[in-house]
């Protein structure tokens, strides 16, 4: 799959085999501790969730780019990955990426602030 725009009926393409990718959708969910944030990301310092979807190749491919973008957010992860499998909320690309980053702080162990 190219860089091109697949246009607005890409997971009818993808889903009949017009279009095809070599990843596989994950959404990503990664327990840890928020510190100061990159700018565009907001969370309270302190124990938090990080949750991401990307396309990867397989879900080893997935975890490590949680691991890596956490680095650059200023995010350590500490505690469990949930990985799973879903269908995608935007298509996929010529690399793999994650997008729809998101944090939920919380103030112990399966304790959130919402």
């Amino acid at each position: 799959m190219t860089d091109e725009p697949l246009g607005n009926d890409w997971k009818l393409m993808s889903r009949y085999g017009r279009a095809t990718t070599p990843f596989q959708h994950y959404p990503l969910i990664a327990d840890g501790v928020a510190g100061a944030l990159a700018d565009g990301f907001e969370c309270r310092p302190g124990p938090a969730v990080r949750a991401m979807k990307g396309w990867a190749t397989d879900a080893d491919e997935a975890a490590d780019m949680l691991r890596f973008t956490s680095d650059g957010i200023g995010f350590g992860m500490t505690g469990r990955v949930g990985i799973h499998e879903t269908p995608p909320d935007q298509p996929p690309r010529g690399n793999p990426f994650g997008y729809d980053i998101s944090f939920v702080p919380c103030d112990g162990e399966g304790d959130t602030d919402e």
